[in-house]
């Protein structure tokens, strides 16, 4: 039975209320984590204050230093937190491992690159003039993730906010509280000095004082509900967000494309972390010339995907993260049933296992405009096929949304491809590709999916306010423009 604390001012401490964290392979209860209040996240950000009046004049190589190590502990407990982040959201330990992984190589990149991105820009203007932009921290960051990817989201916000000298509040999802502890016990032991990071376990309560707080700025990955509730909490205080929200990605296959390699991209990336992804295909778009064939195809591959423990490693479908999001995927299919819609496979709760929140990877077709499938981000292992005619088709019905995360193009044809990437509203255009991420590159989305972006030189740049330097270098005593005017 695991036992969380809170991580306050390098101290971890105990609180009187505490909540549990559930197994959502077994409903087994993993342990239990505090409850914060007001009173805990109103000293975590007082103790991120003061810390960050030492942190930002620390030299950025020291930072950067910091944070190379960060990344070397990452691998290190590399088999205990892809077994911890398994058991507390559900998903097959490969992929588990993957984020690890992943994780640490993000974070070495933002400390590899922190330098060069925070440099500034010079500005000639003149012979007797210069200006030059330099980068200087926000302040506190309070940094709210989700429990989707618990190790990698909240350190893509962590990593570039403590390189560009700012101290962090973190709070985790309520759903892997645990991991989210393990976080601040990795910067510690990575060095990272009392009060930098500071990590605060809770419910939407804690959230939402956090976000009510003294801080300087908001990283949110989340529901584009709670995007807009931080929004509103944000106006008086006028706080700096960051918004990575939901999404209802196309997924676009032209007549040209393989489609092996089609159908096996879109069953990985449609029922990966049993569909429970930001930019995971939630709308997938087949030109009718090879619709039979695709769908056919589709079919048999997910039926053929292994449900189970995460722990399993024949497991290719792990359990949903809760009772509450697999009961609200059943209200969708039942939904797109109801209004004509084909099951063409799975549809319900599987008979075996019997314990945990498990929901069989699902495929509807005879899909119409007014299904909740078609409106709502559909969190879930469940695929949703339409058919288009031709290219202004699959545009304007990809476009149908009120999300804008992602989306990818499937064609042999480059003008195709790239005609498609400049007419679809989204933030982010895979060709042939789906669903993959390098630090290099930025990430986020526009519409109903979010502001800012994260990773790459831009994730590094939303975490710093912009100063402009003008040095006047002449001797002139006076300039045409002062007073006095005359004629």
């Amino acid at each position: 039975m695991l036992d969380g604390k809170l991580l306050i001012g390098g101290k971890w401490e105990t609180c009187e209320k505490m909540f549990e964290s559930f197994n959502p392979a077994t409903g087994d209860v993993i342990g239990r984590a505090c409850l914060s209040g007001i009173e805990e996240v109103t000293e975590a950000v007082k103790e991120a204050k003061l810390a960050q009046k030492g942190w930002k004049k620390t030299d950025i190589s020291e930072r950067a230093k910091i944070l190379t190590i960060a990344g070397d502990e990452i691998l290190k407990r590399s088999h205990d937190l892809k077994t911890l982040i398994t058991i507390e959201m559900g998903r097959p330990l490969f992929e588990s491992d993957i984020e690890v992984r992943k994780t640490s190589e993000m974070v070495k990149y933002f400390a590899d690159e922190g330098k060069t991105c925070l440099e500034g820009d010079a500005i000639s203007i003149s012979p007797d003039k210069s200006s030059f932009t330099i980068f200087e921290p926000v302040g506190v960051v309070g940094i709210i993730k989700p429990w989707n990817y618990p190790l990698l989201l909240p350190f893509w916000a962590i990593a570039p906010a403590l390189i560009a000298g700012n101290t962090v509040v973190f709070k985790p999802s309520d759903m892997t509280p645990f991991v989210g502890i393990e976080i601040g016990k990795i910067c510690q032991d990575a060095g990272i000095p009392d009060g930098v990071i500071n990590v605060v376990t809770g419910d939407d309560f804690t959230g939402k004082s956090l976000v009510s707080s003294d801080i300087d700025m908001i990283s949110f990955t989340g529901s584009s509900d709670t995007g807009k509730n931080i929004m509103k909490n944000s106006a008086d205080k006028l706080h700096r967000i960051s918004l990575e929200l939901g999404g209802s990605d196309a997924f676009i296959v032209f007549k040209d494309a393989d489609i092996e390699e089609v159908i096996n991209g879109a069953v990985w990336g449609r029922f990966m972390n049993c569909g429970q992804v930001c930019v995971s295909p939630k709308r997938i778009f087949v030109e009718d010339d090879i619709a039979d064939s695709f769908i056919k195809g589709f079919v048999k591959k997910t039926r053929d995907l292994v449900i189970g423990n995460g722990l399993d490693s024949r497991t290719d479908i792990g359990p949903m993260v809760s009772m509450e999001q697999r009961e609200k995927l059943e209200l969708q299919v039942e939904d797109a049933a109801r209004k004509g819609a084909m099951i063409e496979c799975g549809g319900k709760i599987p008979s075996s296992p019997q314990n945990g929140f498990y929901y069989e990877p699902t495929v509807l077709t005879g899909i119409t405009p007014e299904m909740k499938v078609m409106n709502e981000e559909v969190f879930g292992p469940v695929a949703v096929i339409s058919v288009f005619d031709d290219m202004d088709e699959a545009i304007a019905l990809a476009n149908r949304t009120i999300y804008g995360l992602g989306a990818s193009v499937w064609t042999k044809n480059l003008d195709t491809a790239m005609h498609m990437s400049s007419q679809l509203e989204c933030g982010m255009v895979w060709i042939n590709e789906i669903c993959t991420l390098n630090p290099q590159s930025p990430w986020g989305g526009i519409k109903h999916s979010g502001m800012g972006r994260d990773l790459a030189r831009y994730g590094i740049r939303e975490f710093v306010n912009v100063k402009h330097v003008n040095i006047k270098l002449g001797s002139d005593k006076t300039r045409p423009w002062w007073f006095p005017y005359g004629k």
